[in-house]
């Protein structure tokens, strides 16, 4: 068993990476901790068409937010008055015109002056990259009150269906405990995974959900006490608003990676280094002598220490130091992946 729902968190991402999909490999980009305002998901794998991911690196590793998005998918091939180029976005144009400047700052569209108007074509299509989006809760203990809690949870995202599928990973391999997850406790639309040192097992396979429809958003359920027969409350979601939320999930997958837990831990501490499982390399905390995680590995943590000055000097002991070391080769995995 892992320590933490954190490192088992890392080890479901790093075998999606390698294995996804358990019933037959597709090329994906894995992230974790994204979502929306009102949900974030542990595990988010983004299938892609690897053809349409290779033209999707010419507008840079930065993600493109929605305003973004909104300019390069609607750019035109040729010279044109932006006002007429674009559609209406539904708010004011002001914002439309502060997304032009930076897409030109960042190079992924052309711009010129007419007079007072601003111009713009595209450099290139924006492509349909994003084939599938795959939701993955983790839970490494999958007893009675972890089973309650995260129920609520899967039958909001089965009845949203912002995601195209929607797993539970869990490390447990306690045939009474998957069942009364699998028979009990969760909605039969979302897939039961066992992962287990580096290798996964299909418990319950998902069903597709339909992202092109209207979704609907549970706001409020009844506590299910015999106190309380209040209904359920709830709104619908319009199919247009899931496939420009699905859109932007993807870039900050894109983004983000599976590893971008070095930007909120330390690799600057002495103490911080990786050390490798079977599944690859995962944080370890010396002073701890186990592996930490991301939310105790701060500088209010007791143990941190900073990197003396002299390891970030004269390229000793490699250049910038151990964390900066770390960082890069972490880095340089992440953007391979891409």
């Amino acid at each position: 068993m892992v320590d933490s729902e954190f490192a088992f968190e890392l080890r479901v991402c790093a075998w999606a990476e390698r294995h996804w999909h358990p019933d037959g490999e597709r090329p994906c980009i894995v992230a974790r901790q994204l979502g929306t305002k009102r949900r974030r998901w542990d595990t988010v794998v983004v299938e892609v068409d690897p053809d349409a991911l290779a033209a999707r690196a010419n507008f840079g590793a930065e993600r493109l937010n929605s305003d973004l998005l909104h300019v390069v998918s609607n750019a035109p091939e040729d010279w044109a008055f932006y006002r007429d180029a674009l559609p209406h976005p539904g708010y004011p144009w002001r914002y439309v015109r502060e997304a032009i400047h930076e897409a030109a700052d960042r190079g992924i569209v052309d711009t010129r002056r007419d007079g007072n108007k601003i111009e713009l074509r595209r450099k290139w299509p924006y492509p349909d990259w994003v084939e599938r989006i795959v939701a993955v809760e983790n839970k490494p203990d999958l007893d009675a009150s972890a089973a309650d809690a995260l129920a609520g949870q899967l039958e909001r995202d089965v009845a949203l269906g912002l995601a195209d599928e929607v797993w539970l990973a869990t490390e447990s391999t306690d045939e009474h405990g998957v069942e009364r997850a699998l028979f009990a406790e969760m909605p039969v639309e979302a897939g039961i995974l066992t992962v287990v040192d580096g290798e996964a097992d299909v418990a319950w396979h998902p069903r597709s959900l339909d992202t092109r429809s209207t979704g609907t958003r549970i706001t409020e359920r009844p506590s299910d006490s015999e106190f309380d027969n209040s209904p359920a409350s709830f709104e619908y979601v319009d199919a247009d608003w899931k496939a420009g939320k699905r859109l932007e999930i993807a870039e900050r997958a894109y983004e983000r990676g599976w590893r971008s837990y070095l930007d909120t831990m330390r690799p600057d501490c002495r103490h911080f280094a990786v050390q490798p499982e079977e599944h690859g390399y995962v944080p370890f905390c010396t002073a701890k002598g186990r592996e930490q995680t991301a939310a105790e590995c701060s500088g209010s943590c007791p143990e941190y220490e900073p990197e003396p000055p002299t390891w970030r000097q004269r390229d000793w002991p490699i250049e910038g130091g151990p964390g900066a070391a770390i960082r890069r080769v972490l880095d340089e995995r992440r953007q391979r992946q891409r």
